[in-house]
């Protein structure tokens, strides 16, 4: 006789935290705010509420677990295209717009999820220290790409903190622009406008054009 499979397989704490974040995630972009209830993430993820409470006592904790693994896979794939690209710092940030511009960051879904995740940023303590870590950590590597491209050209004169704020902050924008209504422009457009704007830190600027409380002492 066969084996009857268990309805449930046994799996390491880890691995069943895991699944309930993927369970998670997956449940915000089927039902946006609604994907938030327990009820819902339990019927994702096919376990009882009990279990979830179990890994995860505080709801807020699993979002923001989630948040941060959503947000890890997203950047992390950037990231990587950007450090396998030719060592040269124009192809690393090319690699890094391209990636940015690209599935599995270009698509609707993502929105959904982001929506969700920003709309509780207000009132959760949680999302809030996830956002900050986060965040910093995406600045740093734009501004280390830019710091590598002004080394390599050796004309730049500008606020490198600035200018990985206004990068981030472009880029943000164009996804969303893109995310909203796919038919304004195509993703490499985006990719365009995101090089022409570095080429543009290239031109001569002044300290005086900025003003000196915004200027760092350092990088």
């Amino acid at each position: 006789m066969t084996a009857r499979k268990p309805r449930f397989e046994r799996q390491l704490p880890q691995e069943r935290r895991q699944a309930l974040i993927d369970a998670t995630i997956e449940s915000l972009k089927r039902y946006g705010h609604e994907g938030l209830s327990v009820r819902r993430i339990s019927a994702q993820a096919g376990v009882s509420i009990g279990l979830i409470n179990h890994h995860f006592p505080k709801k807020e904790a699993l979002i923001a677990q989630a948040y941060r693994h959503f947000n890890s896979e997203l950047v992390g794939g950037v990231r990587a295209a950007a450090l396998q690209a030719p060592a040269a710092a124009r192809a690393r940030l090319r690699a890094f717009f391209k990636a940015t511009f690209s599935p599995p960051n270009l698509d609707r879904d993502v929105l959904t999820v982001w929506v969700v995740f920003w709309s509780l940023y207000r009132h959760s303590p949680e999302i809030q220290k996830v956002h900050g870590e986060t965040y910093r950590e995406h600045v740093d590597l734009v501004r280390t790409m830019l710091a590598d491209l002004a080394a390599e050209a050796g004309k730049f004169r500008f606020s490198l903190r600035l200018a990985a704020i206004g990068l981030t902050a472009m880029i943000d924008g164009l996804w969303l622009e893109w995310c909203l209504d796919p038919g304004n422009f195509r993703p490499a457009e985006a990719i365009a406008l995101c090089e022409s704007w570095v080429d543009s830190l290239g031109s001569e600027v002044t300290q005086a054009e900025v003003p000196a409380e915004a200027l760092p002492a350092s990088r």
